[in-house]
């Protein structure tokens, strides 16, 4: 018979990850944010990392303060089923602060 571990949700799934984007007609590099399915914290940054290429070039250096890509919180496996994402998928939060999935 198959049994779950009992910690089993609280066991790291995947990441919120934000991006440092260079826009044009910005004057600074505008922060993205991604969520990503992979429980590995610096594959979770390259995949965001490989989406925000599209948005424009990525900041080479800190900003204010703020580091070019960082991740910003790990993602359960229970908040992973809440928010539909499933395992290896990343996916655009956009420009916004993304409070819903940060907490």
């Amino acid at each position: 018979m198959f049994r779950q571990r009992p910690d089993a949700d609280l066991i790291v799934q995947g990441w919120v990850i934000g991006v440092m984007v260079e826009v044009p007609g910005e004057r600074t590099p505008v922060r993205h944010y991604f969520a990503v399915g992979k429980a590995d914290r610096a594959q979770a940054e390259w995949a965001a990392t490989d989406l925000a290429q599209a948005d424009g070039a990525i900041a080479s250096s800190p900003v204010n303060g703020q580091e070019p890509v960082e991740a910003m919180r790990e993602i359960l496996a229970y908040r992973m089923r809440d928010l539909g994402l499933r395992s290896g998928e990343a996916r655009r939060l956009g420009d916004k602060y993304p409070r819903r999935w940060l907490f």
